[in-house]
Formats: C-alpha cells, structure tokens, sequence
C-alpha cells in the first residue's frame, strides 16, 4: 500500500477548500490517511491525549510520532539528559503510544537526529540502543548528518547496519552539500516499510539558518516535473516493502497539502479508510 500524509493536520487550507481556519483532524481523516505529529518531540504526550486523536479519525489511520528529543539526543548542546532521564523518557514515550500499538495505528516512531549526530562509535552504538528500548516498536532513522553517508561504501554499511537493526531508512528529499543536509538515498532497510519526507529544495531559505529560519527552510512547492520523479521513485520503492509513506513538509507557504493531493493523483490512489467528509448545505 502507498500512503501520502502531510506534517501535523491543522495548517492545511486545501484540504477545507481554503479556508482561513485550523484543520481538525476528522476533517484531515476525510482526505488523508496518515499524518506525522512532531509534538511527542517536545512533550510526551499524555493516553487522554492520544485517545482524543483515536477517537478523531476512523479505523486504520495511521499515525508517525517523532521520538522526543531526549531520546533522540537533542539534548546533547544543552543540557545533556542522564541516562535514568533517558531511560525514563523511552519508557513514558512507549506507554503513551501503547493504545496506537494496540489498535494498529502507529505507522512508526521517527527518530530525526539533529545534525550533530554524527557518525561517531558512541552513536553506532547508539543506535543499538535505541533498538533494545523500543523492543519490537517500529522505527524509522532520519540522519541529518552528512558524516553517515561520506562515500558509496560507507552509505552501503549505514543502510546494512539499519537494515540489522530493523530501522527503516528514511528517503529524504532536502537541498544538500559537503557540510549540511544529506543526500536522497533510495535504499529500503526494512520489508514493512520504505518511508519518504520531502522539505523542498530551497537552497537558499535551507542553509542561510538567520531569524526566519525555521519559517522560510520548507518555503517550496514541487513543480508537476518533480512530483512525477517523486512518483517514480514511490513506485521503485513499493517493489521492495510492502507499504511506502510518503510525508510533505514542505509547508511555509501550504504547499504540502497541494502537493500531496497531485501525487495522489498521479498514483491514482484511492484510500477506503478516509473519515466521511460533511457536506455544507446551507
């Protein structure tokens, strides 16, 4: 199965025929089936919080939580976590997506490493780490490094180590160079599931990192010319796992659910587990 959802589900205007107003989440189920919340990133969410979310969509939406950032050791620039900190943070994080594990909602847990996290002994070893907490839960790796992924063969061995550790590997589309940003690497480390997110590819608002930054990095909308590369690449990838998601997050200028709606269209997919859609009548 090919999925395509967009990051959070209120800052979406195409999805409500443009209006000027939050998105609802039931009223996200209507046209997507999966979305990635970036809140457990920072705060653990409460069970009450995650049975609102359940409670909100139909059977068989599909959720991406990101691991919170102690646990992907954001921390580190800070003030650095202990390990009984860490420890408790990955116990806290797997009771609150219990109810998801339970009713099959929970596509996977993104583990997006900050920059910093380098390919160093001490974060290979991480990795494993992070396997044994989170047991049999799914788990997909965005680096955001370049130090994982130096030449062929070091890119090669990062996607078998991913591959041992049963960590999907995830497919990013992002501008890139030598120092910042890493390539688009179209490997599949997990049978269950290939995973794609694409930010864009503004190069300029990406790595000059000034006060509108984090407003102005995913500023982009994908031309019809590279929706129909991305589709390719969707359909290469849905020959080696079983389901592939794809996630916009090229958002600033609320491209992402523009975007997703046309790659729908290209794939010609149809979900049958939207939420039913109101119609205004009056």
């Amino acid at each position: 199965m090919i999925t395509i959802g967009l990051t959070t589900w209120k800052e979406h205007p195409a999805l409500i025929g443009g209006e000027d107003r939050p998105v609802t989440l039931n009223e996200y189920a209507g046209s997507l089936p999966v979305v990635e919340l970036d809140t457990p990133f920072y705060g653990i969410p409460r069970q009450s919080t995650v049975a609102n979310w359940q409670a909100a969509v139909p059977d068989g939406f599909q959720y991406i939580l990101k691991a919170n950032q102690v646990m992907t050791q954001h921390d580190q620039r800070s003030t650095p976590a202990t390990d009984e900190e860490r420890n408790t943070a990955f116990t806290q994080f797997k009771v609150a997506v219990a109810p998801l594990v339970q009713h099959h909602q929970l596509q996977t847990v993104l583990f997006q490493f900050p920059p910093y996290f380098n390919r160093t002994t001490a974060n290979i070893q991480y990795l494993r780490d992070v396997r044994v907490q989170m047991g049999n839960l799914p788990v997909a790796v965005e680096f955001r490094s370049p130090s994982w992924f130096e030449d062929a063969g070091m890119t090669t061995d990062v996607m078998a180590y991913l591959k041992s550790l049963k960590m999907t590997n995830v497919v990013t589309d992002e501008p890139h160079n030598l120092n910042n940003g890493i390539p688009q690497v179209e490997t599949v480390t997990t049978p269950e599931l290939a995973m794609v997110r694409l930010h864009g590819r503004n190069t300029e608002g990406w790595f000059n990192q000034g006060a509108n930054w984090r407003k102005t990095r995913t500023l982009y909308k994908y031309s019809e010319a590279e929706l129909q590369a991305i589709a390719d690449l969707v359909r290469r990838l849905a020959t080696q796992a079983k389901d592939v998601c794809v996630i916009f997050n090229n958002n600033s200028g609320k491209d992402a659910a523009p975007n997703a709606l046309r790659l729908q269209a290209i794939l010609g997919l149809h979900w049958d587990n939207l939420a039913p859609q109101q119609l205004d009548l009056f």
